[in-house]
């Protein structure tokens, strides 16, 4: 049952860490209060199944109330910068936990509320944790999918854009803010959606389950496996589930003469030191993404061992794709012209008087 239940929680961990690679490691939106949004997911979950609602609506909820409320957070919180936007997270979900905490007229305080398993089996027995782990990676398979179609696309590619150097996006001509805003709360729904699932397997929620530590052992995951790279992240929670798991059974065997969590602090510590110093993208690095053009240049290399006619065809193939892209770039660079100088006099327009200065005294 070990297993089984660690593959549960590493499934439902792992949804939340994709959510926060989805912001971080694709956007650099530096979100330390991601636990809060995974809690509003579990809450949600939680006060709608009293209700009578089933689980497929109250998951659906939770992604509703948990991106409205990353949509909150994020319209003063995305104005700062990324180290006062850190502490801005961290400082929005602290404040939500203690109002889940203190005001028991919610979801009776520190007492917590139970809630039923979406599971019509009582819990404990095998086949409940075979249909759980059908549920969860059912879920985690879509999210995964999701993500990857999102990180692909010229979205995704903005994203990275923004991520990479946000004035250039700015400048040219993209709304730098909303898209901030826009991942905040996909990311936030889906730390929602895999709280949704969390309350429905362990079937009671509590305040004290959403400290911020839990924030760090996801974005543990993400640094550990790589940044930027959703089989990194998968590997990851594997990892930090597998050091969790083999803790409390080494400590309910009594096998070890000291606490078995202060040795797996350990050796996570020095797993984040040797990833940081050698691999710092994380064990797994950032997939590139293939443009036609790309793929066009790599068709062109499988056929360079071909024939006459067959190598002028690839040729030609290539040339024509270049002709197009070239064609795409500046019709989106003359329809940005306008905004684009207006932006950069307006955000460079110091450094460009004194070059204009400079030039005049020469």
């Amino acid at each position: 049952m070990y297993v089984l239940d660690g593959l549960a929680y590493t499934g439902i961990f792992a949804i939340s860490a994709l959510a926060l690679n989805l912001q971080y490691g694709f956007t650099g939106l530096a979100n330390f209060g991601h636990v809060a949004f995974f809690m509003v997911g579990a809450y949600a979950t939680a006060l709608a199944a009293a209700a009578g609602l089933p689980f497929p609506l109250c998951a659906f909820l939770s992604i509703v109330v948990a991106s409205f409320m990353g949509i909150i957070a994020s319209l003063p919180a995305l104005r700062l910068r990324e180290d006062y936007l850190a502490m801005a997270t961290i400082a929005f979900g602290e404040i939500l936990r203690m109002v889940f905490k203190n005001e028991e007229w919610i979801a009776h305080g520190v007492w917590g509320i139970g809630v039923p398993s979406a599971i019509a089996l009582g819990g404990g027995t095998r086949e409940f944790y075979w249909l759980q782990l059908l549920l969860i990676f059912s879920v985690l398979a879509l999210c995964l999918l999701l993500i990857r179609i999102v990180g692909n696309s010229p979205y995704g590619r903005v994203l990275r854009a923004v991520r990479d150097d946000s004035l250039a996006a700015e400048v040219y001509g993209k709304n730098v803010f909303g898209y901030k805003a826009q991942v905040f709360a996909l990311g936030s729904s889906l730390a929602g959606l895999s709280g949704s699932l969390f309350a429905q397997y362990v079937q009671y929620v509590n305040p004290y389950m959403f400290e911020p530590t839990l924030t760090f052992s996801m974005w543990i995951m993400v640094i550990l496996g790589g940044v930027g790279n959703n089989m990194g992240v998968l590997l990851g929670a594997l990892l930090v589930e597998f050091f969790e798991r083999s803790a409390r059974m080494a400590k309910d065997l009594r096998i070890m003469p000291m606490d078995p969590n202060n040795l797996r602090a350990i050796i996570v510590g020095i797993l984040i030191i040797f990833v940081l110093l050698y691999r710092p993208g994380g064990l797994l690095k950032e997939e590139k993404v293939k443009t036609p053009a790309i793929k066009a240049f790599k068709v062109a290399r499988k056929g360079e061992g071909g024939g006459e006619g067959e190598g002028e065809e690839r040729a030609k193939k290539i040339l024509s794709a270049l002709a197009k892209l070239r064609e795409c770039i500046k019709m989106r660079l003359n329809s940005r012209k306008g905004g684009t100088e207006i932006r950069a006099h307006t955000k460079h327009g110091k450094a460009i008087a004194k070059e204009d200065k400079g030039d005049m005294k020469r």
